[in-house]
């Protein structure tokens, strides 16, 4: 490897490792910071990280067009960075609800610049330079992993958890310098016609139920990260422990993210998928019951498997279901569903029932769904042997 390009290698990685340290440093504990310190009941809270996730479903397009319109995602990406810094430390002094809601709608628009316009351009770099992505990647699993162990001993021993913003707007302008190392483009993607795209995958029935599939397992797996550090507190934990239990989650994807192929290999794409998302669904069901913390912290563990593996075979699935004219449409529709509107949609949900019922309730919900959209998954599992036959698939 050439000197300069291993100097933008490693300046991709720097990049992850500290654009994910301020996502750790932020989302683990923002439910409890909404809670413990702005004093608002779970549906307020609820409502605010609901909206997170549909704001990142419309901008990601959105700075995805603006890059190319501007041909500049570097500038695009360093004032995206700075803004969502200075609105989070401004963030802080918000006090009534109305401002709380729009000062992290501000906020989560910018921060849904920061991974589309980087994985554009790390895609093109790795490309270009026959290198693997995951290896960049991979740092912001290590970053976010670190992040939340450390802030939740910070904020234990500060006494406050305001050093949560803190925490997150430094570690976005210490990404700015690798910038400087950045290939000048993205990675182009041929145009696709969304339109069509979606009148060609209505027609595929098993993609439209793997999709509500990824709705009732997957909506809930991205809501337990912003409600899981109150179900710690409420099973007696304290802030650190539940910087540890995050720790011992993030950090148990990774093996999981990289042996998710070879397994794959033996089993299938949709046994895996059915496989990850059963140990969710079991884990849920593990949680109503009030378990003690060394029972939660193994737990975290097993997140590895029901993550690290259902996140790329679920990906697969989608690649192999959909026309390859049309898997641009096919991974965009994935995302908005379950990323986006089961993430939204579960965390408003989540903070209704624990306003009004228990955490242990919402996760009760959780096993229900979770388990609903398995039965899904075999519905789709016959259908694609029918149509296709084929046991890499199914």
């Amino acid at each position: 490897m050439r000197a300069e390009t291993k100097t933008t290698y490693r300046s991709f990685q720097y990049f992850y490792l500290t654009a994910f340290l301020s996502n750790g440093s932020l989302f683990p504990l923002l439910a409890v910071f909404l809670q413990e310190e702005k004093q608002l009941n779970s549906v307020l809270v609820g409502l605010i990280v609901a909206a997170i996730p549909l704001v990142n479903t419309v901008m990601e397009p959105v700075w995805g067009l603006l890059s190319d319109y501007t041909r500049k995602p570097l500038r695009l990406l360093a004032a995206a960075l700075a803004a969502a810094a200075a609105l989070a430390f401004i963030y802080l002094f918000y006090d009534h609800y109305a401002l709380l809601l729009i000062g992290m709608l501000s906020i989560a628009v910018f921060q849904a610049a920061v991974i589309p316009l980087s994985d554009s351009m790390a895609l093109g770099f790795v490309e270009q330079h026959k290198l693997v992505y995951g290896n960049i990647r991979l740092w912001g699993a290590i970053g976010f992993a670190v992040a939340s162990f450390l802030m939740g001993y910070i904020t234990d021993m500060a006494g406050s958890l305001d050093w949560i913003f803190v925490a997150y707007g430094v570690c976005l302008l210490l990404a700015l310098p690798a910038l400087r190392k950045f290939p000048r483009q993205g990675y182009d993607i041929a145009a696709v016609s969304m339109k069509e795209g979606l009148q060609t995958l209505r027609k595929n029935k098993p993609f439209l139920l793997f999709l509500a599939s990824n709705f009732l397992i997957f909506g809930p797996i991205l809501a337990n990260n912003f409600y899981f550090g109150t179900f710690i507190l409420a099973a007696g934990g304290t802030l650190s422990a539940v910087g540890i239990a995050f720790f011992l989650g993030a950090g148990s994807e990774a093996p999981f993210m990289k042996l998710a192929h070879r397994i794959i290999g033996k089993m299938s794409i949709l046994h895996v998928v059915i496989l990850s998302a059963s140990v969710s669904g079991a884990r849920w069901v593990l949680y109503m019951f009030d378990p003690p913390l060394a029972v939660i912290f193994i737990t975290t563990i097993i997140q590895g498997l029901s993550i690290g593996l259902y996140v790329p075979a679920a990906l697969l699935y989608i690649r192999s279901a959909a026309p390859s004219s049309v898997q641009a449409t096919a991974i965009a529709l994935y995302s908005a569903v379950g990323t986006g509107l089961g993430n939204a949609f579960f965390n408003l949900i989540g903070g209704v029932v624990i306003e009004t019922a228990t955490v242990y309730h919402m996760y009760g919900l959780f096993a229900v769904t979770t388990f609903l959209g398995v039965v899904i998954l075999f519905v789709v599992k016959r259908m694609t042997n029918a149509l296709t036959g084929k046991r890499g698939i199914a």
